[in-house]
């Protein structure tokens, strides 16, 4: 029982339906991680870059003051003035989250944003005490322990006359604008992880949806492996799969269809060809069983006995014939084609069918063009019409022969004037084995209108029949004048 279930599980996990979901959601998982990953970093990308943004607006702004004029004097700032001007600038100016101002003077700190300072930007801090000896416009990206810094330092530059008509600049302080982006990172953060969530969601209610979608696809294949399973020797081969859509899938289950068509076709000939070999050898195997047993040592019994024993073998040799014309009628080597001309066949086949029997023949007409079809098969499909229309008539009787070429079909027909066929036994005339009733004589084992009409399959033709009882009978082969189809293995 612990190995059936193992067995079964097996089955499961190597199952094509559980493959494709595991690919599936291989690649949607690697997607997605792919695709967080990317937005991810897109989005530190776009933080940093607003950031600096607004980095660059502050330092704008604090320039454009520097280069104003001092509210108090209503003059442009001086070199002593740097403290109010920074005393002016951080009062009007309020800093964004995370955001903070800070003035040096003399490279100390001298004041900054209302806003607790992080111990990086601490009075003592060496970063301070950096910015403190700058004297070029600085722009930076530091770590720290709360994360990543952006800056932008600006030293203050005051231009004044020190004398006629010359004039020096001073370093007089730092500006400095600073920005954390922890914040914005942990709102980032926040958001992925939403996005991962989401994405989870998503991906098992698609992956459930898939397993499903997946089981309706392959259906078409787990019931092609049924039904191939199902097939044994006494099995049912009328099985078939119904084909629905127009996709890979349903072009197998097609193929499968054409396939288990063959397979019931083969073993139908298989069938009909054992039931209608024992059918027709037991009587003359009974029959020379019987006379051998019964054998004496008379010189005439024994020749007579040897006579008989020669025309039963002679007959089930006839009968082996049939039934592999038969079975090789349903091969697709059984026609060799060739032009022919139907008048000339017609006059041949004509010339053949008078030495079969003393009766009254008469040629109808004959037929003019060719067609592309078995001269030895029609030759044989004609004289067995002529043959079984012998059987059942009498040397007084006629038998008529013609053929001719109409609307794309060449029609050869034999009419007899013998006693007819009843209505209710016309169908049954083509059946293997099927023999006259109602009086009429019969010879053979019954198989010469199969044949005929195994003849005409083949050709993609077909074999009408017209018959009243009491005034006689008519078959007519029809053949059409285009080369049949060639039938596939």
């Amino acid at each position: 029982m612990q190995l059936k279930q193992v067995r079964k599980w097996h089955r499961f996990l190597l199952s094509a339906r559980t493959r494709i979901l595991a690919w599936y959601i291989v690649l949607m998982a690697t997607s997605s991680m792919v695709s967080i990953f990317a937005i991810r970093q897109e989005l530190f990308t776009r933080v940093q870059e607003r950031v600096e943004r607004s980095l660059s607006q502050e330092v704008q702004e604090f320039r454009q003051l520097v280069n104003s004029v001092n509210p108090k004097t209503n003059k442009p700032f001086a070199s002593h003035e740097v403290i109010d001007l920074f005393d002016l600038f951080v009062m009007r100016n309020i800093p964004n989250d995370d955001e903070f101002l800070l003035t040096l003077l003399n490279g100390r700190l001298y004041k900054h944003s209302p806003r607790a300072l992080p111990e990086t930007l601490q009075p003592d801090s060496p970063l301070i005490q950096h910015w403190g000896q700058l004297t070029k416009p600085e722009r930076g990206q530091i770590e720290t322990t709360l994360g990543e810094l952006l800056y932008l330092a600006e030293p203050v530059t005051i231009t004044y006359q020190a004398e006629p008509l010359r004039s020096t600049e001073d370093v007089q302080g730092v500006f400095v604008v600073a920005h954390m982006t922890i914040g914005e990172r942990e709102e980032v953060d926040e958001a992925i992880s939403v996005v991962v969530e989401v994405t989870i969601v998503v991906l098992t209610a698609a992956s459930i949806l898939a397993w499903v979608i997946a089981g309706r696809v392959l259906a078409p294949l787990r019931l092609l492996t049924r039904t191939a399973l199902s097939i044994s020797n006494d099995s049912d081969l009328t099985q078939r799969i119904p084909v629905q859509g127009s996709d890979e899938i349903t072009e197998l289950t097609i193929t499968f269809n054409e396939m288990m068509e063959r397979l019931e076709n083969a073993f139908a000939s298989q069938r009909d060809f054992i039931n209608d070999a024992s059918h027709e050898l037991r009587t003359p195997i009974t029959i020379i069983r019987g006379h051998l047993e019964l054998l004496s040592d008379d010189l005439q019994e024994r020749r007579e006995t040897m006579e008989v024993i020669a025309d039963e073998l002679d007959r089930m040799n006839r009968f082996v014939d049939d039934l592999l014309l038969l079975a090789k009628a349903e091969q697709p080597k059984f026609l060799c084609l060739e032009m022919v001309d139907v008048g000339l066949l017609t006059e041949e086949v004509y010339t053949k069918a008078k030495t079969l029997a003393a009766r009254n023949w008469r040629l109808d007409s004959k037929g003019c063009g060719s067609i592309v079809a078995d001269r030895q098969r029609l030759t044989q499909a004609i004289i067995n019409l002529a043959q079984n229309a012998t059987q059942h008539t009498y040397t007084e009787d006629v038998i008529a022969l013609g053929s001719i070429v109409r609307n794309g079909k060449a029609r050869f027909w034999v009419s007899d004037t013998g006693p007819g066929i009843a209505y209710s036994e016309q169908k049954r005339v083509f059946k293997r084995f099927a023999r006259g009733v109602n009086g009429r004589r019969s010879e053979g084992a019954g198989l010469g209108l199969a044949i005929v009409q195994a003849i005409a399959a083949a050709h993609n033709g077909q074999v009408e029949l017209s018959s009243q009882p009491g005034v006689g009978s008519t078959f007519t082969l029809v053949i059409p004048v285009d080369p049949p189809t060639p039938k596939s293995n």
